[in-house]
């Protein structure tokens, strides 16, 4: 066993380490065995679900996590290999806790774990993740047993093996109806992660024409990261599309619970504007249903475009802001009984699947749109791509303290301010432009976003508030 704290490689939302020197089979074994008492015993849960990605050690810590659980009574049903959302999926269906073993977008030797509750509720920091890391450590310290002390009458759990990918995809057609769609050629990048799974699941028997990137599984990424949101890594998919011909190309991240979208230029599509794009369609769904527009909720977060709750006014619901991070979006869906949420990052949620995020529905929302009508995706999402925007920059800076102060003594007076989210300030006359500034909670970063009326008020913006922010760097 290695010498590794467990709180060296536990996040706020998840479980993300180097393997084997942070993340190794006994580590996952503790951190099973205590997911078990402090989640699913507790919660009166008879089983657990497990799922795992295509990265080489995820078949052996997956395993090791369900003698954990196992040992301490419970029965596991393994999914095998599976999408994040896959998991999601089958803890939501068959009502049971869930992990998934995954590293998501993160390099080949790193390895991790999501957890959840029943019903694809989710284990942050504050939801139990915090207990689980100090019952793990304290059994890999041997200040626990790795069995409860009355291990007498613990009955170690069952272990089975279920494929639900069929079922996940069924699940999923039956909320976005594609099979009237006009025939699209669609090329797809999974980046050699999950997506190659599941998209040929999902998405067959359709008028589609699927025109495959790197479909093989192979956790060592021999092409490129599977992290969409650098745009080095859209670039194969963005020559493929025009190549091709094709109406879209879509990229998945490596286990394949985000979704970006490329038009049939080959030009990167906003996740505002797909956020946009699907919360109408969310609401005309409700409205068609009888529900009121003004009873439908949609959450975005502080740096989505302003074009998004601009459209949700537009179709006569309520758009509701909050934090970025999906356990922010997730706990204010469920609040605010919203039917879908949308950020920046290419996350989507949806109150049908559980209030949890997938990329893949996301992904069907914007074919069905797009086969619903005549015209080119560029032209379809150009009613919801309304502002220029700088994406998020990171900055390095000694002092961020200082650097946030600089930016509120160049903010003009009358602008709007607020702390939902780090700093955001806007403008209250001429051209309008918003800033968000946030802190990293683990590095000595500043993030900054803008947003503005016009390409010259956004360069503007933008390079002013960099040059404060990097005054000291």
């Amino acid at each position: 066993m290695n010498e590794s704290r467990l709180t060296d490689f536990i996040k706020a939302y998840d479980v993300r380490g180097l393997v084997p020197e942070q993340l190794d089979a006994d580590a996952a074994r503790a951190i099973g065995a205590a997911f078990a008492r402090v989640v699913a015993i507790p919660d009166e849960a008879g089983g657990i679900v497990i799922g795992h990605d295509m990265r080489p050690s995820s078949p052996e810590l997956s395993l090791a996590f369900a003698e954990g659980t196992r040992a301490n009574g419970l029965d596991v049903t393994l999914i095998g290999l599976c999408s994040t959302d896959g998991l999601y999926y089958a803890s939501g269906a068959l009502d049971l806790p869930g992990a998934m073993f995954t590293a998501s977008h993160n390099p080949a030797q790193y390895n991790g774990i999501k957890m959840c509750r029943s019903g694809a509720r989710p284990v942050g920091q504050d939801t139990g993740l915090a207990e689980i890391t100090a019952v793990a450590q304290a059994i890999l310290d041997g200040a626990e047993p790795e069995v409860p002390e009355a291990a007498g009458d613990v009955t170690p759990g069952s272990i089975d093996e279920r494929d639900l990918l069929a079922d996940y995809g069924a699940f999923l057609r039956g909320l976005v109806d594609l099979s009237g769609s006009r025939p699209l050629t669609v090329v797809v990048d999974a980046g050699n992660g999950m997506g190659g799974h599941t998209v040929p699941s999902v998405l067959a028997d359709l008028p589609l024409t699927i025109v495959p990137l790197y479909f093989e599984l192979d956790g060592t990424f021999p092409n490129h990261e599977a992290n969409p949101l650098e745009p080095e890594n859209l670039r194969d998919l963005q020559r493929a599309v025009v190549e091709h011909g094709a109406d879209i190309g879509l990229a998945f991240d490596g286990d394949a619970d985000r979704c970006f979208v490329v038009d049939e230029r080959g030009e990167p599509v906003s996740p505002s504007a797909i956020t946009a794009l699907v919360a109408a369609r969310e609401i005309a769904k409700e409205v068609a249903e009888g529900v009121p527009a003004g009873d439908v909720a949609i959450v975005h977060n502080v740096i989505s475009s302003r074009a998004v709750p601009e459209v949700v006014a537009e179709h006569g619901a309520r758009a509701v802001r909050t934090r970025v991070g999906h356990s922010f979006i997730k706990a204010e869906m469920a609040r605010a009984g919203a039917v879908f949420g949308g950020e920046h990052s290419a996350h989507y949620y949806f109150r049908d699947f559980w209030f949890a995020d997938t990329g893949m529905l996301a992904a069907m929302h914007v074919l069905a749109a797009l086969g619903e009508q005549s015209a080119p995706l560029s032209q379809l999402v150009a009613e919801y791509a309304r502002y220029p925007a700088s994406g998020e920059i990171n900055s390095k800076v000694a002092d961020t303290q200082a650097a946030v102060a600089r930016i509120l003594d160049w903010a003009p007076q009358d602008a709007t301010q607020d702390h939902l989210d780090g700093l955001t300030l806007g403008s209250t006359s001429g051209p309008m432009w918003w800033i968000n500034l946030r802190k990293s909670n683990t590095e000595p970063l500043l993030r900054l976003n803008v947003e503005a009326e016009d390409e010259a008020t956004m360069r503007r913006v933008r390079d002013e508030a960099l040059a404060l922010i990097r005054q000291d760097a």
